[in-house]
C-alpha cells in the first residue's frame, strides 16, 4: 500500500487535528519528571512474581490504571515492591504531569 495513501486516509479518518509532522506547539519532555523505565520495570516484573500481569505501556499512558497497580501492590505483603509502588507514586500522583511535585 502506498504510505501516502495510508497517511491521507487516516487523517481523513481522524480530522484534521491529526497529523504527522511536528508542530510550533512542540514541548519537549522533562527529563528530570519523566518515570524512569528501570524502575517501572522492576515494578512490573516484582507484580508478575506474584501472578499480576501489569502492562508498563498502560502505567504510562493511563494514569488511573498506573494508580490502580500502585494501590493493588500495597495489598500485597512484599515490601520491596511496596518500596518501588511508593517512588512510582510520586511520579503518577501529579495528575498535571510525571513528577511535578519532584520539581518543586
Amino acid at each position: 500500500m502506498n504510505p501516502a495513501a495510508l497517511h491521507s486516509s487516516s487523517a481523513s479518518a481522524y480530522g484534521d487535528a491529526w497529523s504527522l509532522e511536528a508542530g510550533e506547539d512542540f514541548t519537549p519532555f522533562d527529563t528530570a519528571s519523566y518515570c524512569p523505565t528501570e524502575l517501572l520495570a522492576t515494578f512490573t516484573l516484582l507484580m508478575a512474581g506474584h501472578g499480576r500481569c501489569v502492562s508498563g505501556d498502560m502505567m504510562l499512558g493511563d494514569r488511573e490504571y498506573a494508580m490502580w497497580q500502585l494501590a493493588r501492590a500495597h495489598t500485597l505483603a512484599d515490601e520491596p515492591l511496596r518500596a518501588v509502588a511508593v517512588t512510582l507514586f510520586s511520579y503518577f500522583d501529579d495528575p498535571r504531569g510525571w513528577g511535578a511535585r519532584l520539581r518543586a
